[in-house]
């Protein structure tokens, strides 16, 4: 494999909805290209980039993976992502390394779910963007529709520079609108091979259209241009594909190329284009850092001549190898052995075995130069997000912001003896999907996982059992609910024993009030006279909030309350912490029946974006879940409905709200505060918590 420097690379990131043909257009480039030796098939499970069990198995894209294709002396960095929106961190990611997206769309489907987010993430990140409009030998594929639907639901700046000749089964050519000829394949080709004739007749109508709309698109690039296309003078093709590669660098110009990946159709001025259009990273305006320790920002120069700055987007685990890290450089070059430094985390690495990857396999090359894609394993201390610099400057990049979780469900082990085997394995799952995230939550006493949602989760529980030897199950995750009293009480607990020796005396009066939401707990000395020696009142207080975490109704800790010990008695021989510790026990048992104690709940802010023609059963579903709607206001294509809803009534809306909007809607949360719980709702909690009681008897 040789060494292309940064002017010579290209880096693009393939996104779409999912079965929209994006693995098998990287498949179909890698191969025309020459740089692959075998044409797969996503059905046959052999595509270049679905090579883990689980993609094959399930015949879709889960994770990012890397190919590459040389065209022309260029080489372009092909970036995989998964469509479905379960595993649009890795999208996220995708985008994030490149330097151009590519939105492939289905000539069938047209705009869906995932082609908007991708759009938006590109969008956000400010990249240029081209279309490729695929499977266009698919039933029901429509150009002209699905041109409609681009323009009209993502962008009025898409421009077609190719028309096709047939649909569907028809499918056999495709119109070059900058060299005027027709492509017209040979049936049976698997590397994109194609007769250069005039344009059909029949197409010459057609072409004039889509070719002033090229032009005018082009001449508008520049006033030189203009004056020359409104005078009627001819515009080069030279010309013509500088001044669009100059509107594509600027987002003004979003060209749209069609074909099929699986039939090759189009792969080869696909490539041709990916090269002429796409900025190489030595074009790009500096990306910007920051100096480890002062926050200073610092530009990074696309130079080999600049010091080597690069980010980690993707970490992987191998059976065997270890962690595998696929990194972008941002700046300078660097050699297989190099020694690098990786500041946050106070930590050198060596790159050994430097490699690029095509598919699941790597080839060692001697070094990477600046914009290009790399590969490494086992490094000691680095992972996703993190930057890798020099000790002589420390720099360090802005992380990618991937998406928060959406679905949480419990998992534990079918098998005891495998807790540890658990943690570590989801942390190891963490580490390849930073839109997983776990936790051990020691109150509810449930090992918690996250992720975008169930199909996400099970996935995650599938990784468990066959990389990590873990087998696991999902469940639902506990609530945090919380106790409190509605009305004063007050009462004495009083605590004797004698076993022969010396005994146990301790007896205190308390009272008990309850407090403004959110105070907590307080506790208050009113012991006068000394009928309590001062020495044993933290006992009490000790003994009381030791009670209070026990619950009165259902187990769960009480709290907004304030204990005033007020009374009591003591002897001189037996009374001891221990014996006053008991006292307050009993004290609060006595005296919390008598303060009506209810249960509270948490109470969740929720944010739903949702499309206006689903937003009555959305609205519907949330008062549905015990929901008290806030109102709604317009929020870019969506519309962005506020609302309290309980925590447990939001198990699996994820689930729920992808169903209502067809994947359009989307949703954050966070805790806003703890409030009362209904009688009918309260006592089908205690119900299941003695149920849960039982269970654990057993």
């Amino acid at each position: 494999m040789r060494v292309y420097t940064g002017d010579a690379i290209r880096n693009v990131a393939v996104v779409g909805h999912g079965a929209s043909g994006k693995t098998s257009l990287v498949d179909a480039l890698a191969f025309v290209a020459g740089s692959s030796t075998r044409h797969g098939r996503v059905e046959d499970g052999t595509a270049l980039t679905d090579y883990t069990p689980d993609e094959i198995d399930r015949q879709y894209s889960i994770s990012l993976a890397l190919a590459h294709a040389e065209w022309n002396k260029v080489k372009i960095n092909l970036i995989d992502t998964p469509g479905y929106l379960d595993f649009v961190g890795d999208a996220m990611a995708g985008i994030y390394a490149a330097d151009a997206a590519l939105l492939v769309v289905s000539a069938a489907a047209g705009v869906e779910v995932g082609t908007e987010k991708v759009w938006d993430f590109a969008e956000q990140r400010g990249i240029p963007r081209l279309f490729f409009m695929s499977l266009l030998d698919k039933e029901h594929a429509d150009f002209e529709k699905v041109y409609r639907d681009i323009k009209e639901h993502l962008t009025s700046k898409v421009v077609p520079i190719e028309i096709p000749v047939g649909e569907g089964p028809d499918f056999h050519g495709i119109i070059n609108l900058f060299s005027k000829k027709c492509h017209m394949y040979k049936k049976g080709t698997t590397k994109g091979a194609y007769e250069e004739v005039d344009i059909p007749p029949e197409y010459e109508g057609r072409f004039e259209t889509y070719f002033q709309e090229m032009m005018e698109t082009i001449a508008t690039t520049s006033d030189d241009l203009l004056e020359r296309y409104l005078g009627g003078e001819e515009i080069s093709r030279d010309e013509a594909i500088a001044a669009m590669k100059q509107g594509v660098a600027a987002g003004e110009i979003c060209p749209l190329l069609c074909g099929s990946g699986h039939l090759t159709y189009g792969t080869r001025a696909l490539l041709t284009k990916l090269v002429e259009l796409v900025p190489a990273p030595t074009e790009h305006p500096p990306a910007v850092g920051e100096v480890w320790g002062n926050a200073e920002p610092v530009e990074l120069e696309p130079s080999d001549d600049t010091p080597f700055v690069a980010q980690v987007f993707k970490t992987v685990s191998e059976p065997h190898v270890g962690d595998v890290t696929f990194f972008r450089v941002h700046s300078g070059s660097v050699s297989n052995g190099t020694e690098v430094y990786n500041a946050p985390r106070s930590s050198s690495e060596k790159l050994n075995h430097l490699s690029i990857a095509q598919g699941k396999d790597r080839s060692e090359v001697p070094m990477l130069h600046v914009g290009d894609i790399g590969v490494v394993a086992k490094l000691k201390d680095t992972h996703t997000n993190d930057t890798l610099s020099t000790q002589g400057r420390q720099v360090v990049l802005p992380k990618i912001p991937f998406p928060e979780p959406l679905t949480v469900l419990s998992v534990q082990v079918k098998q005891r003896g495998e807790e540890d085997k658990l943690s570590t394995g989801l942390q190891k799952l963490h580490e390849e999907d930073p839109t997983f995230q776990h936790e051990y939550n020691a109150e509810l006493s449930q090992t918690l996982i996250s992720g975008r949602g169930e199909r996400h989760l099970e996935i995650i529980v599938g990784r468990l059992a066959r990389k990590f030897g873990v087998h696991a199950e999902l469940g639902k995750p506990r609530v945090a609910y919380r106790e409190t009293f509605k009305k004063k009480g007050e009462g004495q607990g009083r605590h004797r024993k004698q076993t022969g020796g010396r005994g146990q005396f301790g007896d205190c009066w308390i009272r008990i009030s309850p407090l403004p939401r959110g105070e907590g707990y307080e506790f208050d000395n009113k012991i006068k006279g000394g009928v309590i020696p001062g020495k044993y009142i933290p006992a009490v207080n000790k003994g009381i909030q030791e009670a209070a975490a026990r619950g009165v109704i259902a187990g769960f800790p009480v709290v907004d309350f304030k204990a005033e010990c007020y009374d009591g008695s003591y002897h001189d021989v037996d009374s001891s912490e221990q014996a006053f510790k008991m006292a307050g026990i009993l004290a609060f048992r006595n005296v919390a029946k008598s303060a009506k104690p209810i249960l509270l709940e948490p109470i969740l802010e929720v944010e739903v974006w949702a499309p206006d023609e689903n937003l009555g059963e959305v609205m519907g579903d949330l008062s549905s879940r015990r929901g008290q709607i806030l109102g709604s206001e317009p929020d870019k294509r969506l519309t962005k409905v506020k609302a309290y809803v309980p925590e447990s009534e939001m198990y699996r809306y994820s689930t729920q709200l992808h169903s209502m909007t067809h994947g359009r809607g989307t949703f954050h949360w966070e805790f806003s505060s703890y409030q009362p719980v209904p009688p009918e709702a309260a006592e089908k909690v205690r119900e299941e918590r003695e149920k849960e009681k039982e269970e654990e008897k057993k």
